[in-house]
Order: structure tokens, then sequence, then C-alpha cells
């Protein structure tokens, strides 16, 4: 885990949006995919990433779900040509990504114009949707929960 959060850290945020921005192309490109929007979905680092490629490709973006992750002081971008809805499921005892900081990202975007919404689930902590249960913090009942809030979220937005 040490190693994880030290690589995340020093992570340059434009390399990662640049490699993300080559994977949205490919999807877009597609001919399943054409003309309809792209939905993400991402864990921790994942979540955080999300967020980052929604707010650099505003123009194919269209959803985002992040679990238990959001770009936080030097990581967070741009955020004016993000156009994605955000459904984001956030944990009450996280150290990695703590609530009051989701709190105040969904506050600050919702001021902005943007559709989010920033869930953070009481008792819960970080990973508690990962069924490797690596922190002891995996919830599945919640799990099982949430899954289908996604998949309807993501139909929802993405839908022709």
């Amino acid at each position: 885990m040490d190693k994880a959060a030290q690589l995340m850290n020093t992570m340059p945020p434009d390399r990662a949006g640049r490699d993300m921005s080559g994977a949205v192309d490919y999807l877009a490109n597609r001919s399943d995919v054409k003309g309809k929007g792209i939905g993400v979905v991402g864990f921790c680092m994942g979540g955080m990433l999300s967020f980052l490629i929604a707010a650099n490709r505003g123009d194919k973006v269209k959803a985002v779900v992040p679990f238990y992750g959001f770009p936080q002081g030097a990581m967070e971008p741009d955020w004016s040509k993000m156009t994605a809805a955000v459904s984001g499921h956030m944990a009450e005892k996280d150290d990695f990504f703590p609530p009051a900081g989701a709190q105040a990202l969904e506050k600050k975007l919702r001021g902005m114009g943007k559709d989010v919404t920033l869930k953070v689930h009481p008792g819960t902590g970080h990973a508690f949707m990962g069924p490797h249960n690596a922190l002891g913090t995996l919830n599945e009942k919640l799990a099982e929960q949430i899954w289908p809030e996604v998949i309807g979220f993501l139909k929802s937005k993405l839908s022709a």
C-alpha cells in the first residue's frame, strides 16, 4: 500500500491524462461506440483518474463513477471543460481520500454548474467494494446494492 501511495502521489497528472485520452480516442472510434458518450468507472487511484479524464475529455466522457478517489491539491484539474455527470461513492473512514475533501469538491463542482453527487457511505472504509478485501473493509451487502445503481446511472447517461 505504501508503494502504491507513493506512485500515485508522484504520477504526473498530465502524462496520465494523455495516456487515458488515447484510450478514449480508441473507444470513441469503435463502430459500436461511435456517436455515443463514454462512461468511466474507477476505484481509488482509478477514481481520481476518472475525474481527470472527465475534466480533460468533456467532448467524449459523459458519465463518471468514481469510488473512494478524487483529485486533491496539485492533482486537481481545470474543471471548466468537464461535461460528464458524476455519481461517486466515497468512504466515511478514509485517510487516503477524506470525506470532507469529497464534500468540498462536490460543493465546488456544483457551484460551477456541474452534475455531481459524491455520496459518503456511513460506516465504510477505503476499498469497501474490493472483493479481495485487502484492507478488511469489504462491505458485500453495500456492494450488492451499489452495482445496480451504477449500471442504471451509466445507462441513463449514455443511452443514445
